[in-house]
Order: C-alpha cells, then sequence, then structure tokens
C-alpha cells in the first residue's frame, strides 16, 4: 500500500526542465531514499510534494486522495536550507512551531521538554538561534519537524553540518521514528546512507526517474554472479577468492569446482553497492 505517489509530475522554471514527467510510488512505512546528484530536481519533487510550490502538470496523490493543503499537518519536512529565525530565542521559536503544526502550548512545552532532554540540549532554551553552531540548529530543526509527531517526514540532506557523532545520533532516531510507524523519504547523494537506511528508492537524474524499486530487489536486478570464496588448503591456510561465474553456471556447480582446492569455510554471493548501480545508471542516462 502507497502513502504517496506522484504521477507524471513535470516543472520548468524559466526554459529549465526541473521534472520530466517523475512518477514515483512511496509504500507506506517505508524508508524512501530519494537519490541523485545535486541538481537532478529532488528539492524540486520535495518542493512540490509538501506544498511551497505546485507542478506545471501531473498529480500528486496523499493515501490515495489529490493532496490538498491540510495534508500538510501530517507532514514533517526538515529542508537542506534551513528555516530557523536567527534572531530568535531557541525555546520561543520552537514554541511558536510546534504550535504551527496543531499543538496546544502545554503539548507543545511537554513534547519539546522530552527532546530537549533526549538531545542534551536543555541550555540552548533561552539561548538565540545565530548563537549556535550549524549542527546544534540541525538539532533544534530536526526536533521542531517531528514535534507533532507525524507518520510522513521527509528528511532533505539532514547530516549537512553534523559530524559522525551528532550523524549517528540522527540516523538512529529516523529509524526509530520509522520502527514506530513513520513513512520516511530520505534525500541524498550519499550513498552510504541509502545502504545503511533505506528500504525502497527513486534515483532521479537530469529531471527524469530512472530507476525505482525495493533496495534489495535492485541488488539482485544488477548482479554480476561473483562470488567470494574462503579456502582452507593444505597448508591450513585460508584463502580468499572472488569468482566470476559464468552465465548458467549454477552455485552448486561452482561449489564442486573448488571442493578440489581445498575445504571451503565461507562461500557468499557478491551484491552491487547502491554507489556502484548509482554510478552505472547515470553513466547510461548521461
Amino acid at each position: 500500500m502507497s502513502i504517496l505517489q506522484t504521477i507524471e509530475v513535470s516543472k520548468t522554471f524559466a526554459k529549465h526542465t526541473a521534472l520530466n514527467k517523475v512518477s514515483i510510488t512511496v509504500p507506506e512505512g517505508a524508508v524512501y531514499g530519494l537519490i541523485g546528484h545535486n541538481g537532478a530536481g529532488k528539492t524540486t519533487l520535495i518542493r512540490i510534494i509538501t506544498q511551497i510550490i505546485a507542478q506545471d502538470s501531473g498529480t500528486v496523490l496523499f493515501n490515495g486522495q489529490p493532496l490538498k493543503p491540510e495534508h500538510a499537518l501530517h507532514f514533517g519536512y526538515l529542508p537542506e536550507e534551513r528555516g530557523l529565525y536567527k534572531k530568535m530565542k531557541v525555546g520561543e521559536q520552537a514554541l511558536y512551531l510546534a504550535q504551527l503544526k496543531g499543538l496546544s502550548k502545554q503539548d507543545a512545552l511537554k513534547r519539546l521538554k522530552y527532546w530537549f532532554e533526549k538531545f542534551e540540549i536543555e541550555g540552548w532554551w533561552h539561548k538565540k538561534i545565530e548563537e549556535l553552531s550549524k549542527g546544534m540548529q540541525q538539532k533544534v530543526q530536526f526536533i521542531v519537524t517531528i514535534v507533532h509527531e507525524p507518520k510522513f517526514i521527509i528528511f532533505d540532506e539532514p547530516y549537512s553540518g553534523f559530524d559522525h557523532v551528532n550523524a549517528t545520533l540522527l540516523k538512529d532516531e529516523i529509524l526509530n521514528l520509522n520502527a514506530q510507524g513513520a513513512t520516511i523519504i530520505f534525500s541524498t547523494h550519499n550513498m552510504t546512507s541509502v545502504e545503511e537506511m533505506c528500504t525502497d528508492i527513486a534515483l532521479i537524474n537530469r529531471s527524469q526517474k530512472i530507476l525505482e524499486g525495493k533496495v534489495s530487489d535492485i541488488k539482485q536486478q544488477y548482479k554480476e554472479h561473483q562470488f567470494e570464496i574462503h579456502l582452507l588448503n593444505a597448508a591450513n591456510q585460508i584463502e580468499v577468492l572472488r569468482v566470476q561465474a559464468a552465465q548458467g553456471i549454477s552455485t552448486n556447480e561452482l561449489l564442486q569446482e573448488y571442493m578440489t582446492a581445498g575445504q571451503i569455510v565461507k562461500f557468499e554471493e557478491i551484491l552491487p553497492s547502491m554507489n556502484d548501480i548509482f554510478i552505472q545508471q547515470v553513466k547510461q542516462n548521461s
């Protein structure tokens, strides 16, 4: 079951085509990677989904219904370009934005207290946004993105400005939100993040979708019949072999061929990384 669909969505700015008939289907409960180089069209698509801008043509469906302004209350959106007011105090701003999402002041304060304590940033409440580092601002922006407990959340390059420790903290929280039932759109050009987090992806290149599906299915589709074999040889040493199997050769036949060389202690198929697939598809479509 899908929570969001775009059907042949197009958008042009002056003479530049940002999106050309892009159709994607986001399954409910997925961590859906929207991947592609900077400028490919990912952010434009996100801005259409979040109703910041309108498409020139095509349709966007949310839970099977045409997208409407009231659907925004069910969304959480962390933009790549941060949108906090620099001169406002952190707590004042977080409370204001939480109430814009439909929370009462009492509920907003309760939830913000929970998240500020969880992120160990209680001391920031009375600081101005401009006094915080980029990473600190990112933590605040993350909290106001999810404080109303949305079931559909879009993260556009969420790790920008974070060191490894804080990026890992944010990754764990995003996966936890997904485990609690939230559907996540995760826009990135970092393939390591895709490997770690995404169940499904769509690859956007030069304003067009060129690949979509479950990560596991895509890896199977693009595998090249390569295997890694660990052999215990006659000298009682482990040899690691990387083997390219000929087309039509079964794994049993391959195993039988190498059993004569020693005891097989490990045998596994090597699947391509998402980065390899990304590079291959972009080259083919350039």
